[in-house]
């Protein structure tokens, strides 16, 4: 017997966003349209909505992130929710403290709402599990396994700038695949919206074994690879969780598979540059491209507030509902 998907409730909504997988294109679409509402939130003087007044969100981060944590606070103090960020390296966590006893000690402090970044993959699945029944989990990175929030902002990003029909546009992943939990999230998100094509482009090192099964194209020669793309998403080389020498040097990487305006001269003309940062410049990009008319880099920071504003209030949209009745 399949077992129920905790992410979504008896009535189809979303409840927890661990993951793409188990989403459906109806709900990834929500998701995009509803990060579409709040997008024009911080261009008004007063840049919030009453949507979670009186809900409490914790940031449960163990992994250091600054983009990702700031936008999260940002998103949930615009939807007027109180926001409490735990610092895990000096907190009871740090001293011995189990993770449930740390969830419990939270939970008691009437929390509605846990945004959760670790290093090892799953692990805001088991929160999830482990959660009374009105507190929400917002997976924002674990591991290799997953980051659901950038995958959807990346996807609201391609959508502003090529429009709402995915299923035309070539897409191309450049970088780490085998150590990104970014990259298994854009490819499900790419092919739940039923994208044209998607291909990875990689050194064999850092290419998965049996990544074809997701439903890619796999080119090992960058400007083969460039050819004729409407979008290149550029990522990061993860070197923390890289073991062994999978790379001669950072030198040799750039030359091969750091993105040049000579090499992105293969893509179409229109061509859009994403990285969800930080960027290695010298590395995956030369500046040129990273600052240049082409890159939407920092709008791609932007649209991540609007997206992760989404995600909370969909997350919690039973319980505000209930309160309102009550």
């Amino acid at each position: 017997m399949k077992s129920p998907n905790i992410q979504i409730r008896d009535d189809g909504r979303l409840r927890h966003f661990l993951s793409i997988e188990g989403l459906n294109y109806g709900l990834l679409n929500e998701i995009l349209d509803t990060a579409e509402s709040f997008a024009g939130v911080a261009e008004q003087s007063v840049k919030k909505v009453p949507l979670l007044r009186g809900k409490t969100i914790v940031n449960l981060f163990f992994e250091a992130s600054t983009r990702t944590r700031t936008t999260f606070e940002l998103a949930a103090k615009r939807l007027s929710a109180d926001v409490l960020n735990i610092n895990v390296d000096v907190s009871s966590a740090a001293k011995g403290e189990t993770l449930l006893d740390t969830l419990r000690n939270l939970e008691a402090m009437q929390v509605d709402m846990f945004v959760v970044r670790h290093k090892d993959s799953g692990t805001a699945h088991f929160i999830a599990r482990h959660v009374l029944p009105h507190v929400s989990v917002i997976n924002a990175g674990d591991g290799r396994h997953a980051h659901p929030t950038q995958a959807m902002l990346d996807m609201y990003t391609i959508r502003r700038e090529k429009g709402s029909d995915f299923g035309r546009l070539t897409v191309a992943i450049v970088g780490d695949i085998a150590h990104s939990r970014v990259a298994r999230s854009q490819i499900h998100a790419l092919n739940l919206l039923t994208t044209g094509e998607v291909r990875i482009i990689a050194p064999r090192t850092l290419v998965p074994s049996h990544v074809e099964s997701l439903g890619v194209r796999v080119f090992h020669e960058l400007r083969e690879g460039l050819r004729d793309a409407d979008v290149v998403i550029m990522l990061r080389l993860q070197r923390e969780r890289m073991q062994g020498g999978l790379l001669p040097s950072e030198h040799e990487y750039y030359q091969l598979y750091g993105l040049t305006e000579e090499k992105l001269s293969m893509a179409k003309p229109d061509v859009t540059v994403m990285h969800p940062g930080p960027i290695n410049r010298g590395v995956e990009m030369d500046s040129q491209v990273a600052d240049g008319p082409r890159s939407v880099i920092l709008q791609q920071v932007t649209y991540g507030i609007a997206v992760r504003m989404a995600v909370m209030s969909m997350a919690m949209q039973k319980k505000v509902a209930q309160d309102a009745d009550a």
